[in-house]
């Protein structure tokens, strides 16, 4: 697998409203060991769409990676200016990363026109990428339920990576475990 697409939950349907929640150390370690796991099999780029949450958490995440891999990032978004109505914060953060991407370019030029652009973003992704990898608890599928839908009517083998809830548990673990007071 050369291209893998990362997508997952926005922060506010984790419940997560600060960029320093502690919950988001952990959510990136599980999505670092899994990116770590596809590199080393021969993945050359992931794809985002930008979207708030894991996505740009995953963008982080491969720009660290880039270090010690050759790892390039595409974000494509559904339209441009799909920050407008986001925190400031998240904004620069998103801006940030549409200059330093390796590719950047919107799927649909001009602003949001209508929900056909997500679902035409969804099937772009399937058909530009060898496989996905979604944070997704099946039983609370969130906005990945439309990613996943299409991914999983591909008319392909594209394999569906997940972390779930319990892949979470096994970071959180790990962590607490590498920490040298763990164990006195």
């Amino acid at each position: 697998m050369k291209i893998l697409t990362v997508s997952g939950y926005k922060p506010m349907e984790l419940n997560i409203f600060k960029e320093d929640d502690p919950r988001i150390t952990f959510i990136k370690a599980a999505i670092e060991k899994r990116l770590i796991g596809f590199i080393e099999e021969g993945l050359e780029w992931v794809l985002i769409s930008g979207q708030m949450g894991v996505e740009l958490w995953t963008a982080d995440l491969v720009f660290e990676l880039k270090e010690m891999y050759d790892i390039n990032i595409g974000v494509f978004p559904p339209f441009e200016n799909q920050d407008n109505r986001w925190p400031d914060s998240i904004k620069e953060k998103y801006q940030e990363l549409m200059m330093i991407a390796d590719f950047y370019k919107p799927i649909y030029q001009g602003d949001y026109k209508g929900p056909y652009q997500f679902k035409a973003k969804n099937m772009w992704f399937v058909d530009k990428s060898d496989g996905c990898l979604l944070l997704m608890d099946e039983e609370y599928p969130g906005s990945n339920r439309f990613f996943y839908e299409a991914a999983k009517n591909a008319n392909k083998d594209y394999p569906i990576f997940t972390i779930t809830p319990a892949d979470l548990d096994d970071a959180v673990e790990e962590i607490r475990m590498s920490d040298p007071n763990y164990w006195e």
